[in-house]
């Protein structure tokens, strides 16, 4: 089988129009901050300011960051037709960060009077809101009732976190991080791609067998192609659980995570993980044999040589059934690369093989850069060297093949069963 045309998605916000509506608090200067994630996502955003959050961050400091006119006067010439209007009825997205009670009074009783308020009133793009403010403020039944107006009309709220606030006390009322409002714009977004509401289980890095307390049996994994999978998933709208073992790279914001020690923890939680999965992808390296009697003590140095007695591993994969899930499993091999990967597909029952070669230049444990072949019943697909996340993204371009094919075939055999 020749190699396909891909036709991933990419980045859940590249090219997305949002906009970046910013009220007057001293949180405003965590809104540069998510301005400059957002671009460097990929992301349009175009920034819309109060008077009174022109007191506290200068509209050139977003200027600088979008390289687009910031709106913080409702009857302004911007060179644009009515902008409040034209930006409210573009807007894949309007988040409100940060949100003062006075903005969310204003959202929640359809006020016009501002440049961020009218523009609100024009959009019909979901709104995202990172309320702050002090915590008597934000406490106050008036400011909980609006909030509760919003999100009945449909409206997301990041609640804030506790801290220490502009007054000098400490409580509730601290903006939330911006990559916590990216990975929810991410999460808005999602909803509408290919693999919105679909829940996919990843595993990833590598798994550790305890020699004694201090010492382990591992691999050299770094769970980069795992954490890189997870991400797309997320990016393309999934619900997604990662299982990780041992990594050294960062966990992805935005996924659910849980972490594992053993090929024991791992086995356990798949199994669990799976009852409400539609995919599962088994990129962790996991060890094939654990020592049979772990040392309750460290062992000492003696000088005389040293056995340890290993035991095989349950084949997790080999273990877990496959339709109605799609069960996607990795050959991480060293010679042999396609005769072995063909026989795993066939003794662990999956719909799909990852193979790659570690010892390949570019590929393997700890780069950034993966060359495989994606191998199933009807042939293989040899991929040039990509990045690791164009990898994740090929990869799940034929899951979402694989889960279009389970669809179909479900009905046929459920009308076989029941005639």
């Amino acid at each position: 089988m020749g190699a396909a045309n891909s036709h991933s998605p990419g980045s859940v916000l590249t090219g997305k129009r949002i906009v970046l509506g910013v009220s007057g608090s001293i949180a405003a200067f965590k809104a540069v901050a998510l301005a400059s994630e957002l671009v460097k996502a990929g992301a349009v955003v175009d920034v819309v300011m109060t008077p009174a959050a022109t007191r506290f961050v200068q509209p050139l400091s977003f200027e600088a960051i979008t390289h687009r006119p910031v709106v913080s006067d409702l009857f302004a010439d911007q060179g644009r037709s009515i902008a409040h209007v034209s930006l409210g009825v573009d807007a894949n997205v309007l988040v409100v960060a940060p949100a003062t009670a006075d903005c969310l009074a204003g959202l929640a009783l359809g006020f016009g009077h501002d440049a961020l308020l009218a523009t609100a009133l024009s959009s019909r793009a979901p709104l995202l809101l990172a309320p702050a403010m002090e915590t008597l403020m934000y406490e106050h039944p008036a400011t909980q009732q609006n909030l509760e107006t919003l999100r009945r009309r449909g409206a997301i709220v990041i609640e804030p976190a506790h801290g220490r606030l502009a007054s000098g006390r400490s409580g509730r009322g601290r903006m939330a991080e911006p990559v916590q409002i990216v990975e929810a714009l991410r999460t808005i977004l999602g909803r509408t791609r290919d693999l919105a509401d679909r829940r996919i289980v990843v595993t990833a890095g590598g798994t550790r067998e305890p020699i004694d307390p201090v010492r382990f049996i591992g691999n050299h994994s770094s769970g980069k192609m795992g954490v890189a999978i997870a991400e797309a998933a997320r990016d393309r709208g999934a619900r997604v659980l990662l299982i990780v073992g041992a990594v050294s790279v960062p966990l992805p914001p935005g996924v659910e995570v849980q972490q594992v020690t053993t090929t024991l923890d791992l086995k356990a939680a798949v199994e669990a993980a799976i009852r409400d999965a539609d995919v599962l992808v088994m990129a962790a390296a996991v060890a094939d044999f654990r020592v049979e009697q772990v040392a309750s003590d460290k062992i000492k140095r003696t000088g005389d040589e040293f056995t340890l007695h290993l035991i095989p591993n349950p084949d997790i994969l080999a273990s877990i059934a496959a339709a109605p899930l799609v069960k996607v499993g990795f050959a991480a091999e060293t010679h042999d690369l396609l005769t072995n990967a063909q026989q795993k597909l066939v003794k662990k029952n999956v719909d799909l093989i990852v193979a790659n070669d570690v010892t390949a230049p570019g590929s393997g444990f700890g780069t950034d850069t993966n060359q495989v072949s994606f191998i199933d019943r009807d042939g293989i697909e040899d991929l040039p060297l990509l990045s690791k996340r164009e990898v994740a993204d090929r990869l799940l371009d034929r899951v979402l093949q694989l889960l279009r094919q389970r669809s179909s075939e479900i009905p046929s055999l459920v009308g076989r069963e029941s005639g």
